[in-house]
């Protein structure tokens, strides 16, 4: 007998289900509004050098003063990061001219000045890491990403070896200790240490939370299921866009952010641990609880049953699914390359997280440039993921995961390029295409949840999402890194996310097909 004959009995997609997706749907909205709020947290308003002594020069504009004491740029904009050592008076008659002498430019000597009009505060205005401390700005995300790469195999394995509902308690506690103690930072350092640590800690919620929802959910629903988490992550995304236009002040923001992880907290209690998880460990009298339970919610308690289950309510069946030797054992990330179908499956299909996650955090992170504000941007960019993952419930269950999964990368990848060669001056149309390439580049980030889930059997499954979760946050990592290659060539780093985008598309069709398969138990089950 097979776990999933047992869900077809007490009801694969009822009550019992729907009640435990909902409440597992609150943490995946926080989850996103947090892996985002760097295009918030560390946003650079437009800024100049601050200009010593200007007091002085109380006879002139404010355009007058900033035309004699800071340089333009090649398109007439005032230079952020350079000034004028003395005053040029002589620009006032005639500010074509540009000075012959370059020794009088130097960096700023005095700090900046931001336009606060979008902004009130944020990391960037606060430490000043703009212009030469512009890279500890972008470093902010990448420590973001490297807790949460980290985090992603502590909990991959935590999870597989003490449950999926402890864990995600744990998650929650240490994601709200955290995002507050942020909120309270007082130096660059304690921010970027304590984004570190939240970001492990969120990590845990990335991993437990789908697969959790997928482990009590029938074959036939888990397609919907899947989509339905995914659409989640993209309400947050929306929330994140209005709590950011609402909340100017960081500091506040990252209150309003992490503050509902409380609720979350409270309403996880309630959540029953993974059945799947209690038969594999041999947990049996705690499985055959949560069954009953799921059963009378389900109104499956007078129901008949079939001769091959019949004996699952006095437990002989689980303790036979517990005893069978192909679901016992302990395994760990080293169980991924052992045997040769499982380890193919794992080489690929952390190629495919590296380019989904790589390619959709430089689009995510990417605000500007579009004709857009950057809260419009982010509301735009986190509505149209609805339609594409829509889209996508209906293509992974005609053309198949595996195809899916290529070709929405593939087409990330040429949207991304596209853009590369349509001239700045082309707003609205760089706009669709920058939204056209968001919708394929979340499709594909909502087809590998799902695929990968499909793909490892459940005696790995948390060490497999473990593992692909952190070859995603190593890509996330880089993601922001990327565009401080724009000093070496302007187009580099959307050629280097459209080159990523297209291989690790090209890769997903190594990977083997799961429409309409059983979720595999055992290792065997795949090889």
């Amino acid at each position: 007998m097979k776990f999933d004959d047992l869900l077809l009995e007490i009801g694969g997609f009822g009550k019992f289900q729907i009640l435990i997706l909902a409440i597992l749907f609150l943490p995946r909205i926080n989850l996103s509004m947090h892996f985002l709020l760097h295009n918030f947290l560390a946003a650079t308003p437009s800024h100049h050098c601050a200009i010593p002594h200007q007091e002085a020069f109380v006879n002139l504009t404010m355009e007058e003063v900033l035309l004699i004491s800071i340089p333009r740029k090649p398109d007439g904009t005032f230079s952020s990061c350079e000034m004028f050592s003395q005053p040029q008076f002589h620009l006032l008659l005639d500010s074509s001219l540009q000075p012959e002498n370059k020794s009088i430019i130097q960096h700023c000597q005095h700090g900046w000045v931001y336009d606060h009009s979008q902004f009130t505060s944020t990391i960037s205005t606060q430490w000043d890491l703009v212009c030469e401390r512009r890279g500890l700005n972008q470093a902010t995300a990448t420590f973001f990403f490297i807790g949460v790469t980290v985090g992603a195999v502590v909990f991959g394995y935590l999870s597989d070896r003490f449950g999926r509902k402890a864990m995600l308690q744990l998650s929650l506690l240490c994601s709200l200790a955290l995002g507050m103690l942020s909120a309270a930072s007082v130096s660059y350092t304690m921010l970027a240490v304590t984004r570190t640590l939240t970001g492990a800690a969120l990590s845990g919620l990335s991993l437990i939370v789908l697969p959790l929802g997928m482990e009590w959910v029938d074959v036939q629903h888990r397609t919907f299921t899947g989509i339905l988490s995914s659409i989640f992550w993209s309400v947050g995304n929306m929330l994140l866009a209005l709590a950011a236009y609402l909340v100017r002040e960081w500091h506040w923001l990252l209150v309003a952010v992490t503050g509902p992880c409380l609720l979350s907290i409270i309403c996880v209690w309630w959540v029953p641990e993974s059945a799947r998880w209690l038969i594999a460990k041999g947990k049996v009298k705690q499985a055959h609880r949560h069954l009953l339970r799921c059963a009378r919610m389900n109104g499956r308690k007078d129901i008949p049953v079939s001769p091959e289950v019949s004996n699952w309510r006095s437990r002989d069946a689980l303790t036979r699914m517990a005893t069978d030797k192909t679901i016992r054992g302990s395994y760990s990330y080293i169980s991924l390359f052992r045997t040769p179908v499982l380890r193919r499956i794992s080489l690929c299909s952390g190629v495919v997280w590296f380019g989904v996650a790589f390619s959709y955090y430089g689009m995510s992170m990417n605000l500007t440039g579009f004709g857009l504000s950057i809260y419009l941007s982010q509301f735009v960019f986190g509505a149209i993921e609805i339609p594409a993952k829509m889209v996508m419930y209906v293509l992974v269950n005609r053309v198949g995961r595996r195809q899916s999964q290529a070709w929405t990368l593939i087409l990330t990848g040429l949207c991304i390029g596209a853009n590369i060669l349509i001239p700045t001056v082309f707003t609205s149309l760089r706009s669709v295409v920058a939204i056209m390439g968001k919708g394929f580049s979340e499709a594909a980030f909502t087809t590998v949840f799902l695929y990968t889930s499909e793909l490892y059997p459940t005696v790995v499954r948390q060490n497999g999402m473990g593992y692909t979760s952190f070859m995603a946050r190593l890509g996330g990592a880089l993601a922001p890194l990327m565009f401080l290659l724009d000093e070496v060539w302007r187009s580099l780093p959307e050629v280097t996310y459209c080159g990523v985008a297209v291989c690790s598309g090209a890769v997903a069709f190594l990977l083997p097909e799961t429409l309409h398969m059983r979720l595999p138990e055992a290792i065997e089950d795949i090889e």
